[in-house]
């Protein structure tokens, strides 16, 4: 939506530099003469000023922070346009050397009124949520590794030779404590175990709960559409979904896989072109799920296996080539999602043994009062797909699926499907 300040009457453009302790406020007119001089305004006093100073023919920008969204839900009810700004493209595009929070706020009034601002997306509540608790995830993980590493630095300090099979195992534990170390290690290898099973613990919590949350409104529609790409699982599924927000925003396959980073960056000047490798400029989560789902993809899917070797033999590096498959895998979800059409590439058994996987990282409640096996019909059925499917096989082991007309009986409401 364009800004034509002419349609503003007395109209003033607003921005906001958010700082941990204070807010700095300022504002100019369209003549871009300042009409609020930049001040600072206590956190603990901003609600209260922006009741007595805002007006509803106000447009305000402010900048995306770690608190911007809060900033922004108070702020936007009151005012006639509120916009979140990408700091990093204002960066460039405002090229600054200098830098003070002054001539930030004079720098995206000057965008604002202009009409330049580069938005970002604002997400709502549950979209907020799910991204908090991706993090969140993504942290613990972290932390995982950091005590890993630090367990794996004693086997080399004393070239231990480790046991067979996972080293941080149950059955493992034994052999950290068998061996022979000062107190001081011991004490701090104790430690780190205890930390790790503790960590460990936690992730699994937050498993949990993405998994249930999967088959909860918003998430579960396009959930067992993304069920059906191979290499994704419930939580890669939910770190696309949360990074993704609203497929709708995205107009083309290309817009999607240039907010993820794994588009290729090119630099064109004169008579020279020359190709470079993706421009990593995007949300990073989706970016590492693609990639993370693209090397489960290859390993245990055949059609995508092929793509990669292809790759490979046409002089691609590994890294390039397991690129390559994640862009391609997210055009397949992007005409998924956007046009809710199931992936032409995987089979009923395969689709129907993933949604069983799926529904046994779920407690009860979640199911809904299904079983495990009539959740399986279930989601073949919202694809359209598995009418006749009441067995599969896999590992050498029989599986049994719900007939359909049992899931019709428990949930009338899908005859209504299209």
């Amino acid at each position: 939506m364009k800004i034509v300040p002419e349609s503003i009457p007395f109209g003033r453009f607003v921005a906001l530099d958010i700082h941990k302790h204070y807010v700095l406020v300022g504002g100019m007119n369209s003549l871009k003469e300042w009409v609020l001089r930049p001040r600072k305004v206590r956190m603990s006093r901003f609600p209260e000023w922006v009741q007595k100073n805002l007006k509803s023919t106000d447009v305000v920008v402010l900048e995306s922070t770690s608190n911007a969204w809060d900033v922004y839900d108070l702020v936007s009810p009151l005012v006639a346009k509120a916009l979140v700004a990408n700091p990093l493209k204002v960066g460039q595009i405002a090229g600054a050397k200098v830098k003070t929070d002054k001539l930030d706020i004079e720098r995206l009034l000057i965008l604002l009124i202009a009409d330049i601002v580069p938005e970002v997306w604002v997400p709502p509540d549950h979209v907020r949520d799910l991204r908090a608790l991706i993090s969140h995830r993504w942290r613990i993980h972290k932390q995982i590794a950091m005590t890993k590493n630090r367990l794996h630095s004693f086997i080399h300090r004393f070239n231990l030779i480790p046991p067979e099979g996972p080293l941080f195992s149950e059955k493992n534990l034994a052999w950290w404590q068998e061996q022979e170390f000062s107190s001081m290690v011991s004490l701090q290898i104790e430690q780190d175990l205890l930390i790790l099973e503790h960590l460990t613990a936690h992730k699994e919590a937050i498993h949990q709960e993405l998994a249930c949350l999967s088959n909860r409104d918003p998430w579960s529609k396009d959930m067992v559409f993304l069920m059906q790409i191979p290499g994704l699982g419930v939580v890669l599924s939910m770190t696309v979904l949360s990074a993704i927000g609203d497929i709708s925003r995205f107009e083309n396959a290309k817009k999607l896989v240039g907010y993820a980073g794994l588009g290729a960056g090119v630099h064109d000047s004169g008579l020279k072109h020359q190709g470079k490798g993706i421009t990593k400029s995007g949300r990073k989560e989706l970016r590492w799920a693609m990639v993370e789902a693209a090397w489960g993809a290859v390993r245990s899917d055949t059609h995508w296996k092929a793509q990669f070797e292809h790759l490979k033999d046409r002089g691609k590096h590994s890294n390039a080539a397991i690129v390559a498959i994640a862009r391609k895998l997210l055009v397949s979800i992007w005409h998924m999602l956007s046009k809710s059409e199931p992936h032409r590439y995987s089979t009923e058994e395969d689709l129907a043994y993933k949604i069983l996987i799926w529904s046994q990282r779920m407690d009860e409640e979640a199911l809904r009062g299904m079983t495990r096996q009539q959740f399986a019909k279930y989601g073949l059925l919202r694809l359209g797909k598995g009418l006749e499917l009441t067995r599969i096989v896999r590992n050498g082991l029989p599986r049994h699926i719900a007939p359909t007309n049992e899931v019709l009986a428990l949930l009338p409401e899908l005859n209504l499907l299209e």
